[in-house]
């Protein structure tokens, strides 16, 4: 623990002797809350991960855009590995939150602010997150690895060439690409967005379509979403390109998960929650197929 506490203690910022505790739930990165004389802070601590295509410049950039649009905790400070946030004193978001109506009322402008107002702020080189792109990738790193699941691959890919032709065309907005729950924070007046880490240019199927797909949201809520959204009624042609971006999110978390298996140092049962994520993409493409 202490090595891994190190460079946290050596940053220049502090004010008295840092108090470090771990925060839990982060399964890219490790995340500390940090007390000093002068306030409480988040370290996120985490070099590029270049099989996630995770790159630091990338995540403070947008980190930095998000707070200025009002969305994210402001960056305090930044270096080589080390990321420093504002602390919120709040509570992050369970799946059944993200379920509750009240709730969708006040994360669809949340995402709207996002994918509009980020681009006004953003500074230097920008990404584009795509995700079959990101798949065809991650076939290759799990091959290059020898992977348990090299037997899936070709079912996969095949998979994501045909969702990648139904989801066109293509709107392009300034997307989060990992509305995991635990990544909206409420402090009890309004809500946050977290972690920026694959933050770029993308669908605004892809974040709503993963919003649906982490927390399982039912097709009522999800028509509700998009129209909410959209500000019109959902035809059958946007409803069939959001079921396309739906699976696409499923199967870049599955196989971010396989990839997970092979290079992260975390602890986190990452093979069990390849099991999960796999057996919903399986369910929802089935249901895209037939339709």
């Amino acid at each position: 623990m202490a090595d891994a506490l190190a460079p946290i203690r050596a940053l220049p910022i502090w004010r008295g002797k840092p108090r470090i505790e771990p925060l839990e739930g982060g399964i890219t990165n490790k995340n500390y809350k940090v007390t000093d004389d002068k306030g409480t802070f988040v370290v996120r601590l985490g070099d590029d991960i270049p099989v996630h295509q995770v790159m630091r410049f990338n995540e403070l950039a947008a980190s930095r855009a998000a707070a200025a649009t009002g969305l994210s905790p402001a960056v305090v400070h930044a270096a080589p590995g080390v990321l420093v946030l504002e602390f919120i004193d709040g509570r992050a978001f369970e799946p059944d939150d993200i379920r509750q109506q009240k709730n969708l009322d006040r994360i669809v402008p949340l995402i709207a602010a996002c994918h509009r107002d980020i681009p006004k702020h953003l500074r230097g080189a920008a990404l584009i997150f795509w995700v079959f792109q990101v798949v065809r990738d991650y076939a290759a790193t799990l091959r290059d690895g020898d992977s348990v699941h090299l037997s899936k691959l070709p079912d996969l890919l095949a998979a994501s060439e045909r969702l990648e032709a139904a989801a066109g065309p293509f709107d392009i907005v300034f997307g989060h690409n990992d509305l995991l729950a635990a990544n909206i924070l409420d402090d009890g007046d309004r809500l946050w967005l977290l972690d920026w880490d694959y933050a770029g240019f993308n669908s605004p199927l892809f974040d709503l379509g993963g919003l649906a797909s982490n927390n399982e949201l039912t097709e009522a809520r999800e028509r509700w979403l998009l129209e909410t959204y959209f500000e019109a009624p959902v035809t059958d042609d946007l409803w069939r390109r959001y079921q396309a971006m739906k699976c696409a999110s499923l199967l870049r978390e599955s196989m971010w998960s396989m990839v997970s298996e092979i290079h992260s140092s975390l602890e986190f049962d990452y093979a069990a929650y390849t099991a999960e994520n796999l057996a919903r993409f399986e369910a929802a493409y089935a249901d895209f197929v037939q339709t």
